[in-house]
């Protein structure tokens, strides 16, 4: 596909003023944009989060926004940016010299042939389905216990072992280990992960993680979900993920969402079975 930039259009970094209106757009779409939004928005609608100001692109014309992409901490394109607005970013998009890329399949496709062709190298690439749980059909598959739920926070000496589950989950995925080049950084970063954790213990033994990464009103997204390999096929899994939709579907968001990669038949059963449906592909790349 050839675009073109028509030449009233104008792109540059986003100010702090332009956020308000940035969000509102992007709350035209929460379920294809949750991760932007939390991006932007993070902290905004939550009581005591801290806003901090984000390193996005926004493209303009006379008629208004064309297009949002964020550059750090990942990079991220608005579900509805218009070919016009692509355009305009890519050349802010295709001048990173390394991170993490993470959008519909297409969009992705697209900026990856101008990274690709200035040198970058992709240390992990692949496809990824999304999928999602309305906060109303939630109820069937994710009903309230008598008991409550049986997740916890994580404390600080669940450290060590959510770096163990940590470093697991990305072997089984394939993916490279930065704490064998990095252990102290990496370490740091689970710890900094450890407010979104959610565990669940049997007998004194951790048996399930998952990390609610975005938690906003329009919606959670869930992601380094892992169950100890000794624990499996014993529904650790599925009474983990429960307890997690239920908090948040408590905590008034309107969806729960998470992302599965292409093949993962296991974890295709479990949210499946739990009433999740396919949102849309994506494609997430970490290059250099």
């Amino acid at each position: 596909m050839t675009l073109g930039v028509p030449s009233e259009v104008r792109v540059g970094r986003m100010a702090p003023g332009e956020v308000v209106e940035v969000v509102r757009r992007l709350r035209r779409e929460p379920r294809h944009n949750l991760l932007l939004l939390d991006l932007i928005g993070g902290g905004v609608p939550w009581p005591g989060g801290g806003f901090d100001s984000p390193e996005a692109v926004v493209a303009r014309s006379e008629l208004g926004v064309l297009g949002i992409a964020s550059l750090r901490p990942c990079m991220v394109l608005e579900a509805e940016i218009s070919e016009a607005g692509l355009e305009a970013v890519i050349p802010f998009l295709s001048s990173m010299d390394s991170g993490l890329i993470k959008s519909q399949s297409s969009m992705v496709d697209l900026i990856w042939e101008k990274l690709h062709a200035r040198g970058r190298r992709a240390v992990l690439d692949r496809y990824e389905e999304a999928y999602v749980l309305a906060a109303a059909d939630s109820s069937r598959t994710c009903p309230q216990t008598e008991t409550g739920d049986c997740l916890r926070r994580a404390k600080p000496d669940d450290l060590e072992d959510l770096v163990y589950a940590a470093r697991s989950s990305l072997r089984e995925e394939n993916r490279p280990d930065p704490f064998r080049g990095d252990p102290h950084g990496f370490r740091r970063w689970v710890e900094n992960r450890m407010g979104q954790a959610r565990l669940l213990e049997v007998e004194g033994q951790l048996v399930f993680v998952g990390y609610a990464d975005v938690r906003r009103p329009e919606g959670w997204l869930i992601q380094g979900v892992y169950t100890w390999p000794e624990q499996r096929r014993r529904g650790y899994g599925r009474a983990g993920m429960q307890g997690m939709v239920r908090e948040a579907v408590a905590a008034g968001a309107e969806h729960v969402q998470l992302a599965v990669v292409e093949g993962n038949q296991p974890a295709l059963g479990l949210y499946g079975g739990l009433g999740f449906q396919p949102l849309s592909r994506l494609r997430t790349i970490l290059f250099r």
